[in-house]
């Protein structure tokens, strides 16, 4: 099994200023946003982004917080294994604008599920999506990201896995062949 590096700390550093100025030109203070990281591998994602916005940025009181799809999926009754959830914060998303947040966008299913899953906290004015990998030839549903850090075309074979770091030094995202 094969391991290839499509991104290292720099430019994923480079990719998360982008997505945060991009975030700030649509949403101005955040006064009516509400940033949500799927869990479990968005809210790593989430953090950073909440990070960069606070403190190079200066905006404070972001409102944000993680949902759990795993009971929304479609899959998982095929799953052989058992499922264990994830938290999900108490999200206030009546009338807000809400960004889901997750690393990589694959086929669309995650998206589906949390789509249903926010439903459970109200109405949001509307949803964005914003991807760090955008896997663009894989989808199953019709799903496209708002914000994209980066778009890669992979083989079915291959897995794209974002690895972060406790100490930021160590994060890359690579391609694994099966």
């Amino acid at each position: 099994m094969s391991k290839n590096i499509i991104l290292n700390k720099k430019e994923i550093d480079i990719i998360l200023q982008r997505l945060a100025c991009q975030l700030i030109e649509n949403h101005q203070d955040f006064s009516n946003t509400i940033l949500i990281g799927l869990q479990p591998r968005g809210k790593f994602l989430l953090n950073r982004l909440v990070e960069i916005l606070s403190t190079t940025y200066n905006i404070l009181n972001i409102n944000h917080g993680l949902l759990d799809i795993t009971f929304y999926r479609d899959d998982f009754r095929r799953n052989e294994k058992i499922l264990e959830a994830n938290s999900t914060d108490n999200i206030q998303v009546e009338g807000k604008k809400v960004v889901f947040i997750d690393d990589v966008l694959f086929t669309g299913r995650t998206i589906r599920a949390a789509l249903t899953a926010v439903e459970t906290f109200g109405r949001p004015k509307n949803i964005e999506l914003l991807i760090l990998i955008d896997r663009r030839f894989s989808r199953h549903l019709p799903i496209q990201p708002d914000y994209r850090g980066r778009q890669i075309d992979v083989y079915d074979n291959q897995k794209v896995n974002v690895s972060w770091s406790d100490d930021k030094e160590d994060d890359c995202v690579y391609i694994i062949n099966k």
